[in-house]
This record gives C-alpha cells, structure tokens and sequence, in this order.
C-alpha cells in the first residue's frame, strides 16, 4: 500500500509512524502501545486474532481500548491508492471514536433440546452428528426406507405439526397425534409392515388410513411392543424445546415464512453439513442489544381504534412487530428482533428508533469521516453503506480482487461505512451527512436482504432525491444497488463515479439528534440555506412522492368539515389544534406533520386529504388556520358550546326521531350543563322543586 504517514498524521493531528511488518518483527511496537494509557488502532484486520492473543499475553496492559480498522481492501488495495489518503485518513479517525453506549439486552439460555423435523430416515442422519452436545428429539413427517437406521437411539413423535413459536431456548411445538401407531413405542421390527395385506403401513411406521381395510393383522403383529391401538383418540401435544433444525422443504413448510428465521431455528436441505453443525454452537446462555427504542406517546400506529401508519408492522422481516389496536401502540419482541432497524427508517415520526448505535453516535462517525475526508483535501466524498456481514464481505473480496489486478477497487473518493445493517439508515441520516459535505449515499444490499427493503430504501431515496432536486442540487445523491459479486460491485461503482454530483459548498456543523424529526428539520434547513438557486427563483414548494414521505400539508374541505376537532386528538405530532381561546378554529402546523394518515382515517365527515411536500417558506413552522366557524351560543346562557355547523346539522338529523320533539329538541341547543339543569329545573316525578339557577341540584348523580 503506498501509504503517506505524514500526511495522515496531519489530517488526524498526531505524529505517526509507519510499521509495513506489525504483525511480524515489529511485535514489540505493538506491546508497547498497548501498555500507554491511550487508545491503540490497528489499521488491519487481517491479523485482528494475533494482535489480541498479544495484548492478552503482554504484561502491563494499560491500553483503554484496542480498535481495529480495514484501510487495505477499503483504501490502499485499488488503483486509486494513491489518491486515497484522505479516505484512509477518514477510515482511521472514525476507529478513534468511542464505541457505542451500553444498551439492555435480550437473553437466551440453550441447554441443547434439540427437534429435528423431517423424513425419519433423514432425522436419524442428522441427529447423529449432533449428538453428544445436543440432545435430539425426531418427528418424523416422511417415510422412511429399507436403508434406515433400526436402533431406536432417540425419541421419535409423530403426526400433524400444528405450530412452532418462539426463538432460540424458548420453542413450544404443538402437533396432533392421532395415528394408531405410536412410534416412540415402536421397535422397527417391521412385523406390522411385513403382515399388512393393504400395504398401508410404510417405512416411516404410520398407518394410511385411507389404504388400511381393518384386517388388524399389524396389532396382532406387534402385540408384545404394544405401539399400535386403533382405538387411540387423537391426542394434543406439546412441548418446549431449544433448538430446531427443520428437514422439510422450505416451500412445503408452513412453519416460519418470513424472511428472517428466528435464532435457533435453521432450515438444511442435507447438502451443506457445517449448517446442522451451527447448532453446536447455539449452546449456553446469550445476550444480545436490544437494537430498538419505542416511544409510545408519538407513534403514529393508531388512535381511537383508527389504524392510521403500520409501517414498521408491515416492514419487520422478523414478524418481530405487532400491533396492539386497543392501546393505539405496537410491540416489539426482543427475542425476534434482528436488529436490522428497518422499522426505524420508516417511521415517519421517531417514535421507534435505532438504539446501537444510537442516531447522535451513527451521526457523528459520519461527520466525523466526512469532515476528516474534507480536511485532508479530498473531493466529492460518497458513503457506501453496508452490512456487517456479507456488505462486509464484498467490499473485502474487491479489495483483494483489485490488489491482483483483477478489478478497480474501491475507488478514492468512497468510504465504505459499516452498518450491522442496511436497511437501518434513512432519509434523516442521508440527507444530513449531505449538509456534513458527502456527495452521495450508495447503499450495498446483498441477495441475502428481505425484498421488502428494497422497496423501503428507494421509497426513502426518491423522497430525499426530490428535496435536492427541487432545492437546485442536480446529479443522482441517493443509489441502491444490488451486485452478486465483487466484479458487480466493482462496475457498479465506476458507472457512479462517472457522473458529478452537486451539493452544498457549505459544510454544515450541526450534530445528529436523538429525535429523528430534529435531525432531519436542522438538515432541511441547512440544504435550503445553502441552495444554489435563490429563494426567489425557487417554487414555493416541492412535490414529493407520496410513499414514505414523511413531510406534507393537508387539505380541509371546508364544506364537510363540522369542526368536531377528532383529528386534533388523534395527530401523533401536534401538526393539527384547536383554538385555546375556545372560539371553534383548526390550526395546523407544517413542520410537525408526518403523513401517517391519521387524521384522514379518523374523519367522521371524509374531509381531510394528505399532501406530501416541502413547504419552503417560513410559514411552513407558522401555525395557519384550516378552517373556521361562527359559534353555536347556548339558548340559555349564551355559552359557546360549539359550531353554528355542527347544532345544525345535529338538530337537521334528529329533527324526525321521536326521542327528540318539543323540550327535548330545545335541550339540544343547550350547552351541558343547562341542559341538565333544565332536565330537572321545576316539580316533576323526582318531587325537585323549580329552582332556574340549579342551586339546589345537590346529591344529583
């Protein structure tokens, strides 16, 4: 690699020294870093092991920490080398930062409970390369063969499967059993299969009711096991048990359909031995980050029964998230999770967010590689955003293609950025780490990703794409892109970097927020501040595209609109009020409205449209009023109680139900309270006297 250490050393203020074998002779370098007091990177990750078992075994540690980062495959293993310095000198000042913040976790406790679902045959296969750390259990769901295994080594259930819930440690199996032939009492002698005239009874030890003639000859067969009896009643079972390893097919299994298995439940189609294998290493107890934080009180799921967004429901390849209607909340299970985040992407209002690393934490190693980059003289950096693991993986193998010669690499002016996973990074981040100076986002999804985030992320990506363009920034920012390979990956980014993008020449300072709607409103901000076409030149909104938008305005129509304020109740966001001042007015802010729809769904009278924009003047956080009425005075009192609209139309609906003629039509233009005093106001059944001003209404209920 043809690295520059001065120049490095500058770019992250430090004096640095150069050492081309660490991993070798240079050893000793390495033990006495770690006994400073500072941080220590190791910019490789090739040797990460070896430079661990060291600093295990040299006394005096005193190190705070030891950080590795890749700037081989990532920076100096392409033919841009060179020229990636400022990218390398970026890789290495994001390594510096501290890592995330401690966040709870979800346990798992394995003590190796094993089922093994499938043909008997092949059950019998597997369960005896697992055994001894793992304990199987067999239900068998096929026939067997001559070839089978006789011994009967393990349990064995059999019948219908009816369902398989929970995760790794925690899996209740329920099955019906209702064949005449036990198989955990069966010996495999194969007298029942011999006798049958019908040949119902196979190698897998089940009867085919539909062959079987009721000779019995099989139960006198097997009468001193004992496993068969036609008159066995169906039989319900059920049991827990911590690990799952499935041999059925995948399209003929019914049982867990999502994209995202959960742990301990693997699916083999009896090539790949290290799969059954894994199961091995699914033992003890586990603790993973609960990678989610959920804040009830803005989410914008449902109010009052409405259904307004499901986003993150409809999202989750885990089925990790469900609604709780009654409650207008949804509920995440830990145990499912698998931390991809993309729920946190679509929520319009923040109220599920990515909790490791926190949004601040992700914001600020991006402002800080970008930043670094910028300072070190680099140009028109991009950010490639990808998974932990095979994203990872990619970018690796095209490293090393590179080095021999073989492909490009990655070229200078892209950062590889690793996420635990794609889909956890949306329109807020994107548009930020503009303002903070990148010039495009490219996010690396891989063959592995669940289909519906693909469609999320461009959603997330035609939103953001509109905002620039309507703001005068021209070129492509935002790219999904999808290679099966390394050579893939490697013409995707040249065909990218062909094309110049243009941003703000302002970098912005701002830091990322906890709250999502803030980090986006302080990104919008910047981007309009420092648009390239003058506020007068501009519309004075943009267009954006209806799905995954999480800004807009809404339309009233006025003529339908009573003014019954349900929708204020049920905005999530505060972007729909009512008048303090009592006098019947719905006020909306722009800036707080997030699209979710429930206003629209809650409207008894249909009267409410969305459209998603980006108002650019600053009457967009300025509260307006949507509609307004004269007020309905109480013909008693002369208290406003509500609309000239609303009475009118109440007293035109019930002007014909018999409940509501004479006194009690007249009560109806009454506010509350002199409504009950009239009820009761004079002599009547309750023996009350007449008292006009209610005084005497004591001991009512």
């Amino acid at each position: 690699m043809p690295l520059d250490a001065p120049a490095l050393g500058r770019s992250l203020n430090e004096t640095l020294t150069l050492h081309s074998t660490l991993c070798r002779r240079e050893v000793p370098a390495f033990q006495r870093a770690v006994q400073a007091e500072e941080p220590v990177v190791v910019a490789c990750t090739q040797e990460q092991r070896l430079f661990s078992e060291v600093a295990g075994q040299t006394d005096g540690v005193r190190a705070q920490a030891v950080r590795f980062v890749n700037i081989r495959e990532a920076g100096g293993w392409s033919r841009d080398a060179r020229q990636a310095t400022p990218k390398i000198a970026a890789l290495l000042a994001a390594a510096h930062l501290p890592e995330p913040e401690p966040v709870p976790t979800a346990s798992y406790a394995s003590g190796g409970q094993l089922l093994v679902i499938g043909n008997l045959d092949a059950a019998e296969r597997a369960a005896a390369l697992l055994e001894g750390p793992l304990h199987p259990t067999l239900f068998a769901t096929g026939p067997g063969s001559a070839g089978g295994v006789q011994a009967r080594r393990w349990p064995v259930l059999g019948g219908r499967l009816l369902s398989i819930e929970g995760w790794l440690g925690a899996f209740d199996v329920r099955w019906e059993a209702g064949n005449p032939i036990d198989l955990d009492l069966c010996t495999r002698c194969n007298a029942c299969v011999a006798v049958c005239p019908e040949n119902a009874i196979g190698l897998d030890y089940q009867v085919d009711l539909a062959l079987c003639k009721s000779h019995r000859a099989c139960v006198q067969a097997c009468r001193a096991a004992g496993a068969i009896n036609f008159d066995r009643s169906v039989e319900l079972g059920a049991e827990r048990f911590d690990l799952i390893l499935d041999l059925r097919p995948a399209d003929a299994t019914p049982t867990f359909l999502q994209h995202a298995l959960p742990q301990g439940y693997l699916r083999w189609d009896g090539e790949d031995p290290a799969v059954p294998l894994r199961l091995r290493e699914l033992l003890g107890e586990f603790e993973k980050p609960r990678f989610f934080q959920y804040q009830a009180s803005i989410c914008a799921h449902a109010r009052n029964e409405t259904v307004g967004c499901s986003a993150c429901v409809d999202i989750c390849s885990a089925e990790a998230i469900t609604s709780l209607k009654g409650r207008g909340e949804v509920r995440v299970e830990p145990h499912l999770c698998v931390g991809c985040g993309a729920c946190t992407t679509v929520c319009p209002t923040g109220a599920m967010s990515y909790a490791y690393p926190r949004p601040q934490e992700l914001g600020h190693q991006w402002r800080t590689m970008l930043q670094t980059y910028l300072a070190a003289g680099g140009k028109d950096p991009a950010l490639l955003l990808h998974n932990r693991q095979r994203g990872l993986a990619l970018v690796e193998e095209l490293g090393r293609a590179a080095q021999l010669r073989l492909a490009h690499g990655i070229p200078h002016q892209v950062i590889p950025v690793a996420l635990w996973h794609m889909a956890s990074t949306g329109v807020e981040l994107w548009l930020s780490a503009i303002a903070w100076g990148a010039r495009q986002i490219v996010v690396l999804a891989t063959e592995d990703d669940a289909p519906q985030y693909m469609q999320a992320i461009q959603d997330q990506m035609a939103v953001a794409q509109a905002v620039l363009h309507g703001l005068g920034f021209n070129g492509t920012h935002f790219v999904l892109i999808r290679p099966k390979n390394a050579l893939d990956l490697d013409a995707d980014l040249r065909r990218l970097g062909e094309i110049r993008q243009h941003g703000p020449a302002q970098s912005a300072r701002f830091a990322a927020q906890a709250a999502k709607r803030a980090t986006l409103e302080m990104a919008l901000e910047h981007l309009m501040v420092n648009s390239p076409v003058a506020e007068s030149a501009r519309s004075p909104a943009i267009a954006l595209p209806a799905a995954g938008s999480p800004l807009g305005t809404v339309s009233i129509n006025t003529d339908a609109c009573t003014l019954c304020l349900a929708c204020v109740g049920a905005c999530p966001a505060g972007a729909l009020q009512d008048n303090a001042d009592e006098r019947p007015e719905l006020r909306f802010i722009e800036k707080n409205c997030v699209q979710c729809g429930l206003c629209a769904q809650t409207c008894p009278e249909g009267a409410i449209k969305l459209e998603p924009r980006l108002l650019l003047s600053p009457e967009r956080k300025q509260p307006k009023v949507l509609n307004a009425a004269q007020p309905y005075v109480c013909v008693r009192c002369g208290k406003p109680f509500g609309t000239l609209q609303a009475i009118e139309a109440m007293l035109s609906r019930l002007s014909g139900h018999a409940m509501f003629q004479g006194a009690a039509a007249e009560r109806l233009k009454m506010c509350a309270d002199c409504r009950v005093i009239d009820i009761y106001s004079g002599t009547n059944e309750l023996g009350i006297e007449d008292v006009p001003d209610g005084k005497n209404l004591r001991g009512l209920r």
